[in-house]
């Protein structure tokens, strides 16, 4: 029963995110690039002045999966990396937290772009 409470907080909270994200684009002018540069920010904003951390531990993977969540990752890990090494643990420290992410997504593009069989659009 835990598990099944578990996931309907992740489906809740990452479903409500994307909904942002959707009201967004339907209400506003913004481009898809800019929401995501939006969320990315807000996400390491949020976690720098500690409201993200707390989502986190309620949700889970419903707060890390979207794009907010690499943005906490990236805060999370500076913010890390500067209290062991100083000031320059804040350039490396986002890098090295999200580095196994930012792999596994060039890994999984490559592949599906080895795999697909792509059309020109003209």
């Amino acid at each position: 029963m835990d598990l099944l409470i578990e996931c309907i907080k992740c489906f809740v909270v990452g479903g409500l995110i994307c909904v942002v994200g959707q009201i967004l684009l339907d209400r506003t002018q913004l481009t898809n690039g800019k929401i995501m540069v939006l969320f990315l920010i807000s996400g390491a904003v949020l976690q720098a002045i500690g409201v993200y951390q707390p989502l986190v531990d309620f949700a889970g993977a419903g707060a890390t999966v979207p794009i907010s969540g690499f943005g906490y990752s990236l805060a999370k890990g500076a913010m890390e990396e500067v209290k062991s090494e100083g000031l320059l643990g804040a350039f490396t420290g986002g890098i090295r937290n999200t580095a196994s992410g930012i792999t596994v997504a060039i890994v999984f593009g490559y592949l599906a772009a080895l795999l697909s069989n792509p059309k020109s659009k003209s």
